[in-house]
């Protein structure tokens, strides 16, 4: 059983991004309680993969894959017109997918800062939008990952933070407007977690992340965290205690004090 018992009442979740990193971590915590898993990435072999190895350690568990590449529009709608010709209505969508860029903006390149700004934003938003109603009905949820990032203007990440300070809005406002229909909100903000993440940001093989090590907080414990909030109905969490300590110190810095902050944290020179 989940560790999370009778408190996750979800029967249907759709996980985005979910072929490695937190995505990965979201399928194999929930498995336990869920009758149906959507996995959702764009490598289809691995995913394929991962359905396996999950429903053979739970074998009551029945998993859809499907492979979309979620920062094209004819590729969500297509998923999103699969969904319904399945017969697949999720009472639980975790929005994982994402994807970032460390460098200057000016030396960035176009196609990679829009493909980030339509997986971080668009397809966020989009795959929100088409799958409200099915959660309205069912009285699901909505899990939203953010970033610790989305608190502040980070140079060399400006483009990335700017998209998850959208998603951490767009999540806190749409709580609102659903708080007396039955639906929860989630934004998850982490601060930094080992994943695929920073192989994808980084820009050749150099600029390594400017991350204290110590910060750094296990995949399992941000999942397990989220989830726990997620029961608790609870709008936001940063997971990990430093991370946690630290976005409260950042929430009430003036904004003079946090550009001060942010001018003297180290930088990458491309």
């Amino acid at each position: 059983m989940s560790a999370f018992g009778s408190l996750l009442e979800f029967r249907c979740a759709l996980i985005t991004g979910a072929s490695s990193g937190l995505g990965l971590e979201y399928a194999r915590q929930l498995a336990p309680s869920l009758e149906t898993l959507i996995l959702v990435a764009r490598r289809e072999k691995l995913l394929e993969e991962i359905a396996t190895d999950l429903v053979a350690n739970f074998p009551h568990l029945r998993i859809k894959v499907f492979a979309s590449d979620l920062v094209s529009d004819t590729r969500r709608d297509h998923l999103i017109n699969s969904l319904s010709q399945a017969d697949l209505y999720p009472d639980l969508l975790i929005n994982n997918a994402g994807m970032g860029d460390y460098g200057e903006f000016r030396s960035s390149d176009w196609s990679k800062t829009e493909k980030m700004i339509r997986l971080n934003i668009e397809a966020l938003t989009h795959l929100s939008h088409a799958l409200l109603p099915g959660l309205l009905a069912r009285q699901g949820a909505i899990l939203n990952v953010s970033s610790l990032a989305s608190l502040m203007p980070i140079p060399d990440f400006a483009v990335y933070s700017a998209t998850k300070s959208y998603v951490t809005s767009f999540s806190e406002a749409l709580r609102l407007e659903l708080s007396d229909q039955g639906v929860r909100v989630l934004a998850v903000c982490p601060g930094p977690v080992r994943t695929g993440f920073g192989e994808v940001a980084r820009r050749g093989s150099s600029g390594k992340l400017p991350v204290q090590e110590s910060f750094y907080v296990p995949a399992d414990k941000v999942v397990r965290d989220s989830l726990r909030a997620l029961c608790l109905n609870r709008p936001r969490i940063y997971p990990g205690l430093k991370v946690a300590v630290a976005a409260a110190i950042i929430g009430l810095l003036p904004i003079a004090a946090t550009r001060l902050l942010m001018s003297s944290r180290p930088r990458r020179s491309d």
